[in-house]
């Protein structure tokens, strides 16, 4: 690794809790089963899992946010937003690989955990947050990226494509 490596995760490796056993949810979904086994690099810059329904991303993705230190329900690395706990025990299994002095600031954005994230910013206002639920899906999704997005981190989308437009997505 060159010292200039600021990646902020260079690697999602399996864990020593990591089930032998890959008959059981989610170890039997085949790409957590290849990640369990082997890992995965993470390459500078942008990461996509692109795959069916029911291929293991989301699983994976929150994964690697929770395991990060984000909340499963999405938010930054202070947000603590919880209602019902329903996420896998993958990021239990798995361990991240950190690059030496790289950011700690961290953001998760779900598609399916939107609404109840903005009820959450609400009851925790700041100052210059707009309200959220005001806003159309994609327009309020459109101003975390641009308000919360705007630093060296790890940032981790699932679906994000759900609340934009093509335009939007281009963008």
């Amino acid at each position: 690794m060159a010292l200039t490596d600021r990646r902020i995760v260079r690697r999602v490796a399996p864990g020593e809790r990591a089930p032998a056993d890959r008959d059981r949810w989610p170890a039997s979904i085949p790409a957590v089963g290849t990640l369990l086994d082997e890992g995965l690099d993470l390459p500078t810059g942008v990461t996509l899992l692109v795959g069916e329904n029911g291929s293991g991303k989301s699983t994976i993705v929150e994964a690697v946010a929770v395991a990060f230190g984000l909340s499963p329900e999405g938010g930054s690395v202070q947000a603590r937003h919880s209602t019902r706990a329903s996420e896998s025990r993958l990021s239990d299994w798995i361990r991240l690989e950190r690059s030496p002095g790289a950011s700690r600031w961290g953001f998760f954005l779900r598609a399916e955990t939107m609404h109840g994230f903005y009820t959450y910013l609400e009851d925790n206002p700041s100052n210059w947050d707009p309200v959220f639920h005001e806003m159309s899906h994609g327009e309020s999704f459109l101003e975390i990226l641009r308000t919360r997005f705007d630093s060296p981190g790890l940032y981790c989308l699932d679906e994000p494509e759900a609340a934009l437009s093509f335009s939007a997505q281009i963008a």
